[in-house]
């Protein structure tokens, strides 16, 4: 029969309001356990502040990267714990390449194009969870999306300053453009938030079209802008399969959980 080690005595109360007052949570959680293995293995007294700020500093980065992952707007998940490398038709030396995150940092775009189920939001969407595993902040939108955020604010002419606020983030994921012609609000928004990131900031755009198509979806002037702006700082994927990843999940039934008989 195993012998269950008592938990650790809590911290005086005069400590656990001063660590409330300093606003160090994570210190407060792990100072019990802490203080204990320190006296039972006889730490110096700079390792026990070391492993106490460590928890305190790890803590507030998870937090930050909670806070980042809620504020971003990405799907739940669509990571790279469930991507596929080997089934995707994006070549490995390209998914490494793109996973450093150095284009991010370059201000350089990505344009993923191809047909309906060969992995496109998957990946960028992956990349958007990856980027913020990785320090940077991220905005997902559909163009749906970002032509409501333009509509809301063109009421009391906030428009500006709404996608001043979007183009902070480091990396702007728009998904699913070419799905259905373009709204004019939707042109437009697409057309000032590509302009607005241009050389600032990366914008990860996924589309069944090949950019260069987009006069398909919007008015002849606006798309030469778009793309011009878009294309002139990209690495552009063209993704193909012979099925889509959805209808090969489907007729598997890997779709699904099996029903409990």
């Amino acid at each position: 029969m195993s012998v269950q080690t008592p938990p650790p005595p809590p911290l005086p109360d005069e400590l656990q309001e001063l660590l409330r007052r300093l606003r160090l949570p994570y210190i407060r959680a792990a100072a019990p356990e802490v203080i204990a293995t320190a006296a039972s293995q006889r730490w110096e007294p700079a390792e026990v502040l070391r492993v106490l700020l460590t928890e305190e500093a790890a803590g507030r980065d998870r937090a930050t990267i909670e806070i980042r992952r809620r504020a971003s707007g990405l799907p739940a998940g669509k990571t790279f714990d469930a991507w596929d490398d080997g089934a995707s038709s994006i070549g490995k030396p390209t998914q490494q390449a793109l996973r450093t995150l150095e284009w991010v940092g370059r201000a350089e775009n990505l344009c993923v194009c191809g047909p309906s189920g060969t992995g496109k939001s998957h990946w960028v969407q992956a990349l958007g969870h990856h980027a913020i595993d990785h320090g940077h902040t991220v905005a997902w939108h559909t163009l749906e999306s970002l032509a409501a955020l333009l509509c809301r604010h063109r009421a009391d002419d906030t428009a500006a300053k709404a996608i001043s606020k979007l183009t902070r983030a480091d990396l702007i994921i728009i998904d699913d453009v070419g799905l259905l012609p373009l709204t004019t609000d939707a042109a437009e928004a697409l057309f000032r938030v590509v302009d607005a990131a241009y050389e600032k900031r990366s914008i990860a755009l996924t589309s069944n079209i090949h950019p260069a198509g987009f006069d398909e979806l919007m008015p002849k002037t606006l798309a030469a802008a778009t793309v011009d702006r878009l294309l002139h700082h990209a690495h552009i994927l063209l993704t193909d399969g012979p099925e889509s990843y959805r209808l090969t999940q489907a007729t598997t039934g890997e779709g699904v959980r099996p029903l409990a008989s």
